[in-house]
């Protein structure tokens, strides 16, 4: 994506989440901010391969605003995110986490954390942290990055291995992990088609 097109996103919205609505993704009409959001979820896929090109600050920057602007109970926004771009230390988070082992190879991790000392609505905020992970896989896909979400709560050996490494407080938990980079195989575009009829109930759960 040029630097015209990232003025353009960061721009509108005042700079926020407007670059969820305008991702660089193929067959996507421009001038049709509907067609563009839509096309951009449902090609994002998870990546798990990366090159050795940085993500910049500007991206980075941009990630983090899309982040925020998640919906979240009574609009507590739980959440913070530590920000790695060292890489010893994503190496250490590779090697100590099987299912966050291509960090070694990304440039780029944000941790999501939940921050209890901002928790209310104790019943939602597990979903507040879901919504704003999604919100930066989607802008990282607009983007023309690629990303995948590693799980860490509710398991308690990895939520104390981030707690260790990262120096977290008592009362911040990590949620989850989000490798980021750009994507080995950039050619490879293609997302599953997880669409499934059998899923829908049209009004009650019999559909009669």
């Amino acid at each position: 994506m040029d630097n015209a097109r990232r003025t353009l996103i960061k721009a509108a919205a005042g700079g926020a989440c407007a670059v969820c609505a305008a991702p660089a993704v193929a067959n996507a009409a421009p001038d049709n901010a509907a067609e563009t959001v839509i096309n951009n979820i449902l090609t994002r896929r998870s990546v798990r391969s990366f090159n050795i090109e940085p993500v910049s600050e500007q991206d980075i920057q941009i990630l983090l605003q899309c982040a925020m602007a998640a919906p979240s109970a009574v609009n507590e926004q739980p959440w913070d995110f530590v920000v790695i771009t060292d890489s010893d230390t994503l190496e250490k988070i590779a090697a100590s986490n099987k299912y966050a082992r291509f960090a070694a190879s990304a440039p780029l991790g944000i941790l999501v954390c939940l921050n209890n000392d901002k928790v209310k609505e104790r019943e939602m905020c597990v979903l507040d942290i879901g919504m704003a992970s999604q919100n930066i896989m989607l802008a990282a896909h607009a983007l023309g990055l690629g990303s995948v979400f590693t799980g860490i709560y509710p398991h308690e050996d990895r939520v104390k291995g981030y707690r260790d490494l990262l120096g977290l407080p008592a009362s911040v938990v990590p949620m989850g992990l989000i490798v980021i980079g750009h994507p080995q195989d950039a050619a490879d575009k293609t997302a599953p088609d997880r669409f499934k009829q059998e899923n829908i109930h049209m009004q009650n759960w019999s559909g009669k």
